[in-house]
């Protein structure tokens, strides 16, 4: 099984261009991957989209997925104009269930932040039921993004200490629920590997299934690709830096086989991420 994540910044590259198409031919050719996982992609706001829907032309751009898409913002303006913006995922698996969890925004008036959010897509991968857990935390509030993390833990240690199968035939709101105990965590988290906040999900300990890191796991010792910063030195004035991550649950360790950053792509200020299990 091969997922690719991106923050791919409303498609907008280092070059100032806005184009879709490069995203997917970039995240396409890097892998041939089951499930891609996008953050910041837009839809009504002008000045990132053009007024378009991202959402239904990168539907369009990756024929043969069911896309996923659930914002975090979601407003009306006076003109009844529906603006939104938040994480995408699109899967050639078998998708068992969604839910899109908001996230804390303490302190929301008090500072620039916006409304973040995790979009969790449960697929029948060839090892059992799989939720893949997309997400994108807050850039300025150090405080928001803890409250945040703190949720998404809270969420993995809900999901594995009660998992639940669901019936064969989804014809009962009760009966046609879902909620695996694995998971994959990805997306843009907004803080650096040296960060305490990255310790509060790699060494979290709780009961049930715990979050560790892909790139600890795939490669002991070895130093990280940077996945942002790269080509962009405008908003990255401090040089390459890594704020993007997967993290798999403890009994899916076993099974990377591959994680690797595409260093090479200057068609977002991010750069994308691949991961790999055996199946």
């Amino acid at each position: 099984m091969r997922l690719v994540t991106w923050n791919i910044q409303c498609g907008k590259g280092c070059d100032g261009v806005t184009d879709l198409a490069r995203i997917v031919a970039v995240a396409k050719e890097m892998a041939d991957a089951d499930v891609f996982c996008f953050q910041e992609v837009s839809s009504g706001f002008s000045k990132l989209d053009g007024d378009m829907d991202q959402s239904a032309q990168i539907a369009a751009l990756l024929p043969g997925y069911l896309p996923v898409f659930r914002p975090a913002i979601e407003t009306m303006d006076g003109a009844n104009v529906l603006h939104q913006f938040g994480n995408m995922t699109l899967s050639r698996l078998p998708i068992l269930q969604i839910a899109n969890h908001l996230l804390p925004w303490p302190g929301a008036g008090a500072m620039r932040s916006m409304r973040r959010h995790a979009l969790e897509v449960t697929v029948q991968a060839a090892f059992g039921a799989l939720r893949i857990v997309n997400t994108h935390l807050e850039y300025h509030s150090a405080g928001q993004r803890e409250a945040q993390i703190t949720r998404l833990l809270d969420l993995q240690q809900e999901a594995s200490t009660s998992p639940k199968v669901s019936d064969s035939q989804h014809n009962d709101p009760y009966g046609g629920q879902t909620v695996a105990a694995s998971s994959l965590l990805c997306g843009d988290f907004n803080f650096d590997v040296s960060d305490s906040q990255h310790a509060l999900i790699h060494q979290s300990v709780r009961s049930g299934l715990n979050y560790r890191d892909a790139w600890t796991i795939c490669h002991p010792g070895q130093s990280r690709s940077p996945t942002c910063g790269l080509y962009d030195h405008a908003q990255w004035v401090d040089g390459p830096d890594c704020r993007d991550f997967i993290f798999t649950t403890e009994d899916l360790t076993g099974l990377v086989r591959r994680v690797e950053v595409n260093g090479k792509t200057d068609a977002s200020d991010h750069q994308p991420i691949l991961i790999e299990l055996a199946d």
